[in-house]
């Protein structure tokens, strides 16, 4: 008799897009995810940085785990206890047709997470005057679309991010010398 779940409970051949969709269901594990795909931390320091309990923040980062969305990376004895460092092994992005089917309630949710971490990190670039690097782009540029349009132009952002993604890929094949963070943020949204 064939398998139907795999060894955590999840069913088996489930899509990674599937699993992705799950494991961002509840917005702190989106925070978190987000999170440690940015840097390898622990529960504690995620707790710290989240303003939420630490039973809470474990709990979820297992969850996580779970749907194959973090790793384990190294534990560390402190305080006579083991402390875990996990990073994140998928990204926390969705396909179009899956986001459309996240309650209204979660999609804001996770929208506004993504908003308050772009703007702290906004600032916290330009508290390190990072912004005034020549090469820097920051453009804003308020246009009329019709609905084609619209999609047409959010289709142009969806390759333009897959690319992006490809180069850092690059980057990364080439190894760590010269290696500096950066952020690349598209937004596109109907205007108030």
């Amino acid at each position: 008799m064939p398998s139907t779940s795999s060894q955590n409970g999840r069913p088996a051949g489930e899509t990674s897009e599937a699993r992705i969709a799950k494991a961002l269901a509840h917005p702190l594990r989106a925070q978190i995810l987000q999170r440690l795909g940015e840097r390898v931390s622990s529960p504690g320091d995620l707790a710290e940085e989240l303003g939420a309990p630490l039973g809470v923040v474990s709990y979820h980062v297992r969850m996580l785990r779970d749907y194959n969305c973090v790793e384990l990376v190294r534990t560390e004895p402190v305080r006579g206890a083991l402390q875990h460092f996990y990073k994140a092994t998928a990204r926390p992005t969705l396909e179009d047709a899956t986001w459309r089917t996240l309650p209204s309630q979660l999609r804001g949710e996770l929208s506004n997470g993504t908003l308050t971490a772009l703007v702290d990190d906004l600032a916290a670039a330009a508290d390190a005057d990072k912004l005034t690097d020549p090469e820097v782009v920051l453009t804003r540029t308020p246009v009329e679309l019709d609905e084609k349009a619209w999609k047409k132009l959010n289709k142009l952002l969806a390759k333009t991010h897959e690319q992006a993604l490809a180069i850092a890929a690059e980057s990364a094949e080439r190894g760590t010398d010269g290696v500096f963070q950066t952020e690349l943020a598209l937004l596109h949204f109907k205007r108030a």
